[in-house]
């Protein structure tokens, strides 16, 4: 117990830094026509290494490339030098989502648009199928949205299949070898991940 309870200050330091590097981040990721999806700030010894996700926005299809992930790493990185949000030394990565995140939000599914994917359903089944679309049906009603699937059934014949996002608990990219080969293997990394860049923060010249 005594263990536990010594860990959860520098847990809460933690989030805390991890929050307030969001908020420094956020508006340079937008300004690059990028979605900030995750941050999370750990200490590795006397440096903090800062781990931001990065994707496309909801509208667009296809993979977030390297090339891109690189160009949006300088800015962020020069954003976190002047606001001062980290004091030291500093490891910065910059990534995108792996084919392996879990969907969970619509937006999650929107850049999954045209992939396999397995669901999760609330009632303990399992639905597979080419996600086609994510719509919101009832006018008004923005929290409804229906994932629209092209679904094989045991004969190999295909079907349309509305799945309403209420009744997902999860989904998951299922990897298709013959797609990735096609596309010179992007699906088969899981992830794009840019440069990893060391940063200086406030009080890294003391160091």
């Amino acid at each position: 117990m005594a263990g536990q309870a010594g860990d959860q200050p520098s847990k809460r330091g933690e989030d805390t830094l991890s929050a307030s590097v969001r908020r420094v981040v956020r508006p340079v990721v937008e300004t690059e026509g990028l979605v900030l999806e995750d941050v999370t700030v750990s200490r590795a010894g006397s440096r903090s290494v800062v781990r931001i996700v990065v994707d496309l926005p909801d509208d667009v299809l296809g993979s977030l490339d390297l090339d891109t992930v690189a160009e949006v790493s300088r800015p962020v990185s020069a954003a976190l030098d002047d606001v001062g949000a980290l004091r030291g030394a500093y490891t910065l990565e910059v990534s995108t989502p792996g084919t392996d995140r879990a969907l969970t939000q619509a937006r999650h599914f929107r850049r999954a648009r045209g992939r396999v994917v397995r669901l999760r359903l609330v009632d303990g089944g399992d639905v597979e199928g080419r996600l086609v679309d994510v719509t919101t049906p009832a006018p008004g009603d923005a929290e409804r949205v229906d994932l629209a699937l092209d679904v094989k059934d045991a004969r190999g014949r295909v079907r349309s299949c509305s799945v309403p996002l209420a009744d997902v608990v999860r989904g998951q990219v299922q990897v298709e070898l013959r797609r990735a080969l096609d596309a010179a293997l992007p699906e088969l990394d899981g992830e794009s991940t840019g440069t990893t860049a060391a940063g200086r923060g406030t009080d890294d010249e003391e160091a």
